[in-house]
C-alpha cells in the first residue's frame, strides 16, 4: 500500500512550483513509462500493477529501475487522466541545456505556446519528422507539465527542449542561417524552398502569433494556403504541415 507521504509527493508534482522545488516530474501510461525506462532520464521510481510487471517483465529486467507494486485503484487515485494504463513513474528533470542549429539542421522555435496539449503534440510531431531540438520562449508552457508529457506519447525522451529569451537567442545565434516564421500574411508554403543549410522554424502563440520582438529576426515569412473558411489552424497541425513540406522540399 502506498504511504501518505508518497501520495502527497506525487500529487505535489502536478503543480509547477513543486516540480521545480523537487526537480522531478510525473509520467503516466505504459507507452510513456516504457520509453522513459529506455531513455537517459534518471528514474526515481515506477508504480505498476502486477499485470503490467508480468506483461513487460523482459523489458523491465533489462533496467535497474525501482518498481513498487500497486493496485489499479491506487493508480487511478493518483493519475491525472481517466485511464492510467497500469503504471506511473517519477523521474528527475533535466538541466536546461543550450541548443543550437548545426549545419543542415532545422530547429523548431516556439514563441509563447500556452496550451500543454499543443506543446506535447508539437514534440511528438517533431519526433515523427526527425527534428530533435526545440527552443522555447521562457513564457512557453512547462515541458514537465503532466499534460505535455502525456500528449508527447514518449517523444519527450528523444526531443530536447531549451528555454530562453528568444529575441536575445536569435540575436546572438541566428547569424546567416535561415529564420522562417509562420504568419497568416506570409508567402505560400507550397512555393517556398527550404535551404539545405538548415535554420530555424518559428511558430507563434495560439492567439497572437509570433511576437514583435521575435518577428524582427524572421527572414522568411510563410503561410499555409487556405482553401476553406476556417479562420486559423491549430499550432500543432500547422507545425506538422510545415515540417511535412520541409521534408518534401529537401527530398528526405
Amino acid at each position: 500500500m502506498l504511504s501518505k507521504n508518497r501520495i502527497k509527493y506525487i500529487n505535489s508534482l502536478k503543480i509547477k512550483k513543486y516540480r521545480q522545488l523537487n526537480q522531478s516530474f510525473i509520467i503516466e501510461g505504459a507507452k510513456s513509462v516504457l520509453e522513459l525506462i529506455r531513455s537517459d532520464f534518471d528514474v526515481e521510481f515506477v508504480l505498476a500493477t502486477q499485470e503490467f510487471q508480468q506483461k513487460y517483465s523482459s523489458i523491465l529486467s533489462q533496467h535497474k529501475t525501482v518498481i513498487e507494486t500497486v493496485t489499479l485503484t491506487e493508480l487511478e487515485g493518483l493519475g491525472s487522466f481517466q485511464t492510467n494504463d497500469s503504471c506511473l513513474a517519477v523521474a528527475k528533470i533535466k538541466e536546461n541545456i543550450f541548443l543550437d542549429a548545426s549545419e543542415s539542421e532545422y530547429v523548431i522555435v516556439l514563441d509563447d505556446i500556452n496550451d500543454p496539449g499543443n506543446l506535447g503534440t508539437i514534440i511528438r510531431i517533431a519526433d515523427w519528422y526527425g527534428i530533435n531540438k526545440i527552443v522555447c520562449s521562457n513564457s512557453t508552457t512547462d515541458l514537465y507539465n503532466p499534460k505535455v508529457i502525456a500528449a508527447s506519447k514518449g517523444s519527450f525522451t528523444r526531443v530536447k527542449l531549451y528555454y530562453t529569451d528568444l529575441a536575445e537567442y536569435l540575436g546572438k545565434h541566428a547569424g546567416n542561417k535561415t529564420v522562417i516564421g509562420a504568419f497568416l500574411g506570409g508567402h505560400s508554403l507550397y512555393d517556398f524552398q527550404f535551404s539545405p543549410k538548415g535554420g530555424y522554424i518559428i511558430m507563434g502563440n495560439e492567439a497572437n502569433g509570433v511576437g514583435e520582438d521575435v518577428e524582427t529576426y524572421v527572414r522568411e515569412k510563410v503561410t499555409i494556403p487556405r482553401f476553406g473558411e476556417a479562420e486559423s489552424l491549430n499550432v500543432g497541425i500547422a507545425t506538422a504541415v510545415i515540417l511535412d513540406n520541409l521534408r518534401r522540399s529537401l527530398g528526405a
